[in-house]
């Protein structure tokens, strides 16, 4: 059986510490699930990245995560992000607890959400039975 690697954790400070063009590191947290935010060097990247390196600096030892989702980044930019990971984020017991807290009141939304009927929907196919029907004895 192959052995695991381990998984390297690097605190905020330590995060901090990553703001060069020779030595940049960034935190981004996947918002669609509860995972820890893992922290990647993007130092190799700097000249590729489409937006520029100047993007990037700007949050360079820093949670990028807003940044990141709020620019609205394709499949294809999360999955060539992948390659930069370099370990994940060392959190505090607190942290973690409002992570978990996080994730069960968006799973809570979701089931929430999946089941009930649009109401406006309903409205919209009330109304067209009854102007059906209105049709239908018009002709009669």
């Amino acid at each position: 059986m192959a052995d695991t690697p381990a998984v390297v954790e690097y605190s905020m400070t330590e995060v901090a510490t990553h703001t060069t063009k020779e030595s940049t590191w960034l935190v981004i947290k996947d918002m669609n699930d509860g995972d820890t935010p893992k922290v990647y060097d993007v130092s190799s990247y700097l000249n590729d990245h489409p937006g520029g390196a100047e993007v990037m600096m700007e949050v360079a030892g820093q949670d990028a995560t807003n940044m990141f989702e709020d620019i609205g980044h394709s499949s294809d930019a999360r999955t060539e992000m992948k390659k930069f990971q370099i370990g994940l984020l060392k959190l505090t017991d607190e942290e973690k607890a409002k992570i978990a807290q996080e994730a069960a009141k968006k799973a809570e939304r979701a089931s929430r959400q999946g089941g009930g009927l649009n109401p406006l929907a309903v409205l919209v196919l009330l109304l067209a039975i009854s102007v059906g029907y209105y049709y239908s004895n018009q002709r009669s």
